[in-house]
């Protein structure tokens, strides 16, 4: 082990869930470990202005009592800073000599894709960091702490919209954050039973997407003894159609990192089904049956578009989170301490700590396509024709490790 005596700790991008498991645990490790874990408060904007700090809070077993790990967000704050954008020629000095002015000897870096890339190249300055990775998204090659917190939320709040939508007989579209891959929406949907999920993985046939609509709500509420029902799709942000369009907020700037903000997905796809509803000669004989129909007041479904927005990534951490952060975080400071740097947390399986290159980790990882025509055989509806896929059967023995 390296004589690593102080360590800096920060966490970057967006919030969520286990963020404040990673901070206790790497504190907790640090301290075990004969090391003083220290907050740079707001990512890597606080490490660029480190020099200009007059002090630190170090997370002292006292202190790292006070962080409830439960809680989702961070205490020690985030921002998105690209280092390599910033304008200024003399930044890495400027960081290092931060880090030189309060004797920091490695960082704990606890983030996505957009981090892990300045984990690369903050490494590749000579930078000593280990990456814990974090990101609700479920994009990165390994687990990613607030993943499994976000899809639980997911799927609470989805749940909970379906008793407006039988309620009043509604279609509901909800939109959740996942940028280009569906994990979070994939997921989210199967664990609230959507009837259909939307991601980016699969160009959207919008006239599959209604015919299953179609059939599916109006079977529903024929069921009903009350003339009751719903029917819920799930729908991730980075949704393409057919065409390949993506929906974006063309008001908003690009972020730190060149990222369009994504907006509009579940609104376009309320209002494709509307269209086909307005257009669909079947309709109004449907509504007609139900006994729905109210000539110039409601002759068509209703659609509902919702977000449950940047609530995904609030309250609490899931039990799984909690356990995964705090093992990241003291595995991240083992790895320093271990004098390795440029390396991502991947997990802790018996007495190996797991790692993989920085560089590696942050490659994009979409949902896996054979999981979804899995789901699909179920009769949920992907937006496109039914795949069907040759299952095989694998007996296993042995230690099954955590599956990522």
């Amino acid at each position: 082990m390296h004589h690593m005596k102080r360590i800096g700790i920060l966490t970057s991008g967006g919030d969520c869930g286990g963020l404040n498991a990673v901070l206790k645990g790497a504190a907790q490790m640090a301290h075990a470990c004969g090391a003083a874990c220290f907050v740079i408060p707001k990512g890597y904007a606080g490490l660029y202005n480190l020099k200009d700090f007059d002090s630190l809070v170090e997370l002292t077993p006292q202190r790292a009592d006070l962080i409830n790990p439960y809680l989702a967000g961070s205490e020690a704050g985030h921002s998105r800073v690209k280092i390599k954008k910033l304008d200024d020629e003399h930044k890495y000095t400027r960081i290092k000599e931060g880090l030189k002015k309060f004797n920091l000897e490695g960082l704990v870096i606890s983030g996505g894709d957009d981090t892990g890339s300045v984990v690369v190249d903050l490494a590749g300055q000579g930078i000593k960091c280990v990456h814990a990775p974090k990101t609700m998204d479920l994009d990165l090659q390994t687990y990613s702490v607030g993943a499994d917190s976000t899809v639980n939320r997911i799927a609470m709040f989805a749940n909970e919209i379906k008793t407006t939508g039988n309620s009043h007989n509604r279609i509901i579209v909800m939109e959740v954050f996942g940028r280009y891959a569906g994990h979070t929406a994939f997921r989210g949907g199967i664990a609230a039973s959507a009837d259909a999920i939307l991601i980016p993985e699969i160009p959207v046939d919008f006239d599959i997407l209604y015919e299953h609509v179609k059939k599916r709500f109006f079977e529903r509420i024929s069921q009903s003894d009350v003339k009751s029902g719903t029917y819920l799709i799930m729908v991730a942000e980075g949704l393409k159609d057919a065409a390949g369009s993506e929906f974006v907020d063309e008001s908003a700037p690009v972020d730190a990192f060149g990222h369009k903000r994504l907006a509009g997905a579940g609104k376009y796809v309320g209002q494709e089904l509307t269209k086909r509803f307005q257009k669909d000669p079947q309709i109004p004989e449907l509504m007609k049956r139900e006994k729905m129909y109210v000539k110039g007041l409601y002759e068509i479904p209703e659609v509902r578009s919702v977000s449950p927005g940047h609530l995904v990534r609030s309250g609490y951490t899931s039990a799984f989170d909690v356990n995964f952060g705090k093992e990241a975080g003291a595995a991240a400071v083992l790895l320093l301490l271990k004098g390795m740097t440029g390396v991502t947390v991947v997990g802790i399986s018996g007495n190996r700590i797991k790692y993989m290159a920085t560089e590696q980790a942050i490659k994009e990882r979409y949902a896996d396509l054979y999981q979804i025509a899995f789901h699909e055989s179920t009769s949920i509806c992907f937006g496109r024709k039914p795949v069907s896929v040759q299952v095989e059967f694998t007996q296993i023995s042995g230690l099954i490790e955590r599956h990522l």
